[in-house]
């Protein structure tokens, strides 16, 4: 029982730890409604602009169909003879596929909100074996033609060049037969006889796309080499680069798959799904996850240009250690209470709480306007200020302010390279609450409790 008025001391600090988790978890609420305003600014961009793209291309097809005569029921149960027709189409993939591009990066702006762009220059060759026409009882075979599917088509800038053998092709809007799997864009070519000679295709475009961007392997040899500025990029999709470079200049990733390694081709030949679906994101607590930058309807080399820890990101991982940042300064201060034998009052308590809190209110919206170790420098300097004063007469003495407040900067700092080292962050966070503990249990290690406890009756 001497010790009633320590442990209810505790008790009352306990729950004001517990209090201040709400105005913590209503700024994470902020935070996370932030993103989502993001979010919504990258649709109407998209919308008013082009999507994410997925290229699956080029491919020859040739479009068939069949009449035949067959004996049935009519509706009163009386033999007859109708005449059955089907439509269908032969597709052919590339025997081999060379795709090489810059991928020059820009931004949209709404509102407040920056939304990553791209324009892809692209050249890609496809060359073709010859392929045999099967012939079947009543098939005719329409004009074939060469399609390139993209998951929005508003995205071509200007008119892509494409030659057949070396001859100027005429491309038109639409898949003809395969307007039900994708979007895109075709050119015919010439009426076949009992099959399609060899060929070369060499097409070339300017392609505008939001964030990612998808090509599909679709030959039996595939070589993908891109090329950028941006210096942050995210591969996914099902294959990785087999090669790549990361440096200040940007970046350049080479992809070389083969029909062994690939589902794409007998993707293209399933009877159901949309192959230009757009590659989308998948998207964690902690950001984008790492390789898993995009899933697609069809095998796909992906690459996103996206902020991999943007400032969203950043403040959301921040505010977690909200909690500990409070936790420690009420620590000290019941440590100072108890040991200097110097009241503070549950409210000031409340004040310093809050006052830590409002931190990563300030972190958010600076964040937004101004980059983000700016924002977190001045951030950090207002509070340390506010605490530095307010402190000083709490504790009534300035010295004994600054030392809090030198305390606080040095906890800033460690926060700041906590979000800044994302591979090291754990073992710099748990070093940290080590140390803290440590440093704890040594001030502390002398302390007669009990004999605190019988004081404060």
């Amino acid at each position: 029982m001497k010790s009633l008025k320590l442990l209810l001391r505790f008790l009352t600090v306990g729950g004001l730890v517990l209090l201040l988790l709400i105005p913590l978890l209503m700024i994470r609420g902020v935070i996370q409604d932030r993103e989502r305003y993001r979010a919504m600014a990258e649709v109407r961009v998209s919308q008013s602009m082009a999507g994410a793209q997925q290229v699956v291309g080029p491919l020859r097809v040739v479009p068939w169909r069949e009449e035949r005569l067959v004996n049935a029921l009519n509706e009163d149960g009386k033999p007859e003879v109708r005449r059955d027709v089907k439509e269908g189409y032969l597709l052919q993939s590339p025997a081999t596929l060379a795709v090489d591009g810059h991928l020059q990066p820009g931004e949209r702006r709404i509102g407040l909100y920056t939304v990553n762009v791209y324009e892809w220059k692209a050249a890609m060759k496809a060359g073709f074996a010859p392929l045999q026409l099967p012939q079947a009882d009543g098939r005719i075979y329409g004009q074939p033609y060469v399609v390139v599917g993209m998951a929005d088509v508003r995205g071509l800038v200007g008119t892509p060049s494409l030659l057949v053998d070396g001859v100027p092709r005429t491309l038109a809007a639409g898949t003809g037969a395969m307007a039900s799997r994708m979007e895109g864009v075709h050119a015919l070519l010439d009426a076949p006889g009992g099959a399609l000679p060899a060929s070369n295709v060499h097409l070339e475009m300017a392609l505008a796309g939001t964030q990612t961007l998808g090509i599909a392997p679709i030959a039996d040899s595939n070589d993908i080499a891109i090329r950028s500025s941006w210096r942050q990029p995210l591969f996914g999709g099902r294959f990785l680069p087999n090669a790549k470079t990361l440096d200040q200049s940007g970046f350049t990733a080479r992809w070389q798959v083969s029909s062994l390694a690939s589902a794409a081709q007998s993707q293209l030949e399933s009877a159901s799904g949309k192959l230009t679906q757009a590659p989308s994101l998948r998207v964690s607590p902690e950001g984008f996850e790492g390789d898993a930058g995009g899933d697609t309807a069809i095998d796909s080399a992906v690459v996103s240009l996206v902020d991999t820890v943007d400032v969203y990101t950043q403040v959301d991982r921040a505010s977690k250690y909200g909690i500990l940042f409070v936790v420690l300064t009420f620590v000290g201060f019941a440590l100072f209470e108890l040991i200097k034998r110097l009241p503070i009052h549950p409210l000031q308590y409340l004040l310093v709480g809050l006052a830590l809190a409002v931190f990563f209110l300030l972190l958010l919206s600076l964040s937004e306007h101004i980059a983000f170790w700016q924002a977190y420098l001045v951030s950090a300097a207002a509070c340390i200020g506010l605490q530095f004063f307010y402190l000083s007469g709490v504790l009534k003495s300035w010295l004994r302010a600054a030392g809090f407040a030198t305390l606080l900067t040095a906890l800033y700092g460690v926060l700041y390279l906590l979000l800044k080292s994302e591979n090291n962050a754990l073992l710099m966070g748990s070093l940290l609450l080590f140390g803290i503990l440590a440093a704890i249990m040594w001030v502390t290690r002398k302390v007669d409790w009990y004999a605190l406890g019988t004081e404060l009756r």
